[in-house]
């Protein structure tokens, strides 16, 4: 997720009368490839396998096949949700 949804999660934290404890996340999952994907369309190049190589070499050794956090309950107590989708924080990237 973009810093600016976790940076306004973390403020609405502190306005809470009691601390509490809160997973902050996008309750999406994304590849590398999908974050490849936008990057390269971005610029104008529609494939981007021609211009990686991934390396089995640094491959985790436990690779987890799905993560997702799902943040219902600071969605629910802090009335807090993610604004930009991965497609507007990958080209929020590119255009700074």
């Amino acid at each position: 997720g973009h810093a600016r949804d976790y940076v306004k999660a973390m403020h609405l934290m502190l306005q809470q009368d009691e601390a509490d404890d809160y997973l902050i996340s996008s309750d999406t999952t994304h590849s590398i490839e999908d974050f490849l994907s936008i990057a390269f369309n971005h610029v104008g190049i529609k494939d981007y396998t021609t211009y990686i190589f991934i390396d089995p070499e640094f491959y985790r050794p436990a690779e987890v096949d799905y993560l997702c956090g799902r943040s219902t309950k600071a969605r629910t107590k802090l009335n807090w949700k993610p604004l930009m989708s991965l497609n507007d924080l990958v080209v929020d990237m590119l255009n700074e």
